[in-house]
Formats: structure tokens, C-alpha cells, sequence
């Protein structure tokens, strides 16, 4: 009986054309199964956190094999089981002109009430009439069920009057 286990890992370097090719190729070559992927260029990088399961002499190969990627950083952990249970999210999003401390200020009000960010986007671009840089975040947040969210509600739009920046929250 084969074992399935998991791994997570990311890696960063130059963004070139080619590079998700020879990471999926080196997953291929084993015979590990790509389960999820997030990957983007970040200030002219590449970046990606990649979550494949094999087993484990698979496993300890592609190891190996993302070790001899010469130009890329690759750092690998072992992955937990994803048999969670489903939980109730939230999505919360912002908007507005971009400032130091926007991801600091709505994540230090979710670790307060013990939410946890399971995915987050954000992104800078320029207003349309002033070219102004704005900030766009995404987050989906994890919620046990019990949480006040009319307060947090609440909460979240004190931030954005302070900060200036529109903060939505959607039950999801």
C-alpha cells in the first residue's frame, strides 16, 4: 500500500520565461502529483509556494531535483494533511490610496480575534484620472462561526476612516 505524503514549497529568483516549465517538469519527472500553486512576479522576481504529494522516495527525488535548480531559491517543508474540515470565510477587501500600514492594521484586527488569513492578494496600481498609486487587497479569512462580525464590521471601519481606505468585509 503506497502512502501518500505532501510537500510545500517555495521559490523565488529571476523571473524568466520558462521557469514554471522546468519547475513542473522536475514535479513530472517523479511522478508527484501538483495539488496547488500560487505564483507571481513580485519587484522583477519570480515567486511561488507549490503544494505536490507523492510518495515518500518520490518525494525525497523532486527534492533533489528542485536542490539542482541553479538560479532559483527553493526552500521545501513538509506538508500537513488537507483533510481539514470546511470552514466558514469571510473575503475582506480593500481599496484606496496607498500608505504604509494598510496590511498591518487589518491583519493586527483579525490576529485579535483569532481569524485566520488563508489567502491574500494585494497589488498597487495607478488612479485612472491622477495617477496616483492604490493599493488593492483581497483576504479570505477563516471563521470558527462564533465571531461577532457585526463588530468587527464596526472595527474595520474605524481603520478605513483613519487610514482612508475602503474596507469591505463579505460573508461568503
Amino acid at each position: 500500500m503506497i502512502v501518500l505524503q505532501s510537500l510545500v514549497f517555495t521559490i523565488i529568483g529571476p523571473d524568466r520565461p520558462g521557469v514554471v516549465e522546468q519547475i513542473s517538469r522536475c514535479v513530472n519527472d517523479q511522478a508527484c502529483n501538483w495539488l496547488g500553486s500560487r505564483m507571481s512576479r513580485l519587484g522583477g522576481k519570480f515567486a511561488g509556494i507549490i503544494h505536490v504529494e507523492g510518495d515518500a522516495g518520490q518525494l525525497e527525488l523532486l527534492k533533489s531535483d528542485l536542490d539542482k535548480l541553479s538560479d532559483l531559491t527553493v526552500v521545501v517543508e513538509k506538508g500537513d494533511s488537507d483533510g481539514q474540515p470546511a470552514q466558514k470565510t469571510i473575503v475582506v477587501t480593500m481599496l484606496g490610496l496607498d500608505r504604509p500600514g494598510i496590511v498591518r492594521e487589518v491583519s493586527c484586527e483579525l490576529v485579535a480575534r483569532q481569524l485566520n488569513v488563508l489567502d491574500l492578494e494585494t497589488d498597487i496600481s495607478r488612479a485612472a484620472m491622477t495617477g496616483d498609486p492604490m493599493f488593492h487587497g483581497r483576504a479570505v479569512v477563516a471563521c470558527g462561526g462564533g465571531e461577532d462580525l457585526v463588530a468587527l464590521s464596526e472595527r474595520l471601519d474605524e481603520i478605513s476612516h483613519n487610514l482612508g481606505v475602503d474596507i469591505e468585509i463579505e460573508e461568503t
